[in-house]
């Protein structure tokens, strides 16, 4: 599996447990082996962590629970019953070493099987004396549930359980910080609970951000609010407006892609993405950015003042994959490498992307920012794209009578500002160019 069907949190890949020793990345002690070399590079490491659900019980486990809707949580399908059902894990390869916990049926609050039922009867099914959460996403009235043995963060055990497991993991992992999985579907109080715990435990900072898969800004500002907590958050809003201007080319105003995105509202939580594994073609949660709109997308990410940009591998290195349509016919997937512009994005952002920012997004097709540098970071930067024609924005670089070049080498002829340090800064059509000082 790639990871997130969570069967054992202690497994790294040291036991033979579902098949194999090795996971499908390797051996843990490869995996430590990686994380150390990645350190020594000066590379700093988040953990991709799952604290939603577990998948593959050992044993099945009869109880009590009431079929809901899974369309709506809130709705209830049936009477409680008896169900059975895979809730029973053992972990019999690890044999009781990190932990001897073994989790039952009580320690989740829901799960989408049941032995005893006709195949064809779908439901989730809530375990009795149990709730789903309210601190969770609402769609589907309570997105508590997503798939598995879903965790019961309410229960006592099960939170000193994963703080266990988080003292073992930094103990053994010299880790910068977390991403945390699904946290849509989680109750949003045990994140920083969590992390305060892990925290203190290591004494040191530790990062965080989670993945909250919304378009809904308001859902993110309400998951905000709840968790009261410095978690970061990938602004998947943002990514829905590149997707959607990607779409609409020169019929999307582009003077309105950041409205409505968390790099707007909380730009301080606000980790940014232009796509990711699940946005790809024919992935989970498909809603890829096309490929003439990416270089545009990576300059409103990588040059401008507010929050933590991540660069997609797949965008950088290009990649192929064979994966199947929703009509099940398999189908050859090619994704172009941008490797090119975004070194040059991110060289200038490492130059030039300080100081004050202006921008000049007053206008649908055309729209433009310049950085005016800092003492440390002289010379200043300026930005201009369009998703129409051809076009060019007079903007303020603070750099008088100084001579600007096209870094993304899109526009060959050179820009000179004024005495007041102003210019009209070009570009091309349907396309970005980052102006940065010429060499002296």
């Amino acid at each position: 599996d790639v990871g997130y069907s969570v069967y054992d949190r202690y497994d790294l890949g040291e036991f033979d447990q579902k098949g194999s020793v090795r996971t499908k990345y390797g051996t843990r002690n490869e995996y430590v082996s990686a994380i150390k070399t990645a350190k020594a590079s000066g590379i700093a490491v988040y953990a991709d962590v799952v604290l939603n659900h577990m998948m593959g019980a050992d044993q099945q486990e009869e109880f009590r629970a009431t079929p809901h809707d899974p369309e709506d949580r809130n709705q209830a399908i049936g009477e409680e019953e008896p169900i059975k059902t895979w809730t029973h894990f053992t972990f019999p390869g690890r044999d009781g070493k990190y932990s001897d916990m073994e989790w039952h049926w009580w320690h989740f609050n829901a799960i989408d099987y049941n032995s005893y039922a006709d195949e064809a009867f779908e439901a989730v099914y809530l375990f009795e004396g149990k709730s789903f959460d309210s601190e969770v996403d609402l769609e589907k009235g309570s997105f508590d549930y997503l798939m598995g043995c879903d965790l019961d963060v309410n229960n006592p055990e099960v939170v000193d359980a994963l703080e266990r497991w988080g003292e073992w993991y930094v103990d053994l992992i010299d880790l910068d910080g977390f991403r945390f999985d699904a946290v849509k579907h989680v109750k949003a109080g045990f994140f920083p609970h969590w992390m305060k715990h892990v925290q203190r435990y290591s004494g040191r900072y530790l990062f965080s951000v989670g993945e909250y898969w919304s378009g809904d800004i308001n859902a993110l500002h309400r998951f905000i609010d709840l968790t009261d907590w410095p978690l970061s958050l990938f602004d998947a809003p943002l990514h829905f407006n590149f997707h959607k201007a990607s779409k609409w080319g020169s019929g999307y105003d582009m003077s309105k892609i950041f409205q409505d995105t968390l790099v707007e509202t909380h730009p301080e939580l606000a980790v940014t993405l232009v796509d990711n594994h699940d946005s790809q073609p024919l992935q989970s949660l498909e809603s890829p950015v096309a490929d003439w709109f990416k270089p545009l997308a990576y300059a409103l990410i990588l040059l401008r003042l507010e929050g933590y940009p991540c660069v997609f591998y797949a965008d950088y290195y290009g990649a192929q994959y064979t994966d199947v349509d929703g009509e099940g016919n398999e189908q050859d997937i090619s994704l172009g490498s941008h490797q090119y512009l975004i070194d040059q994005f991110m060289a200038a952002r490492k130059a030039y992307a300080y100081g004050t920012q202006n921008d000049y997004f007053d206008h649908p097709n055309t729209i433009g920012w310049t950085r005016l540098g800092t003492e440390q970071h002289p010379g200043g930067m300026a930005v201009v794209l369009s998703n129409g024609d051809s076009g060019s924005k007079r903007m303020d670089i603070g750099q008088p009578n100084r001579t600007y070049v096209d870094a993304t080498n899109h526009v060959a002829e050179t820009i000179t500002t004024d005495d007041e340090g102003w210019a009209e800064f070009l570009c091309e059509a349907g396309s970005v160019s980052v102006w940065i000082p010429a060499e002296r």
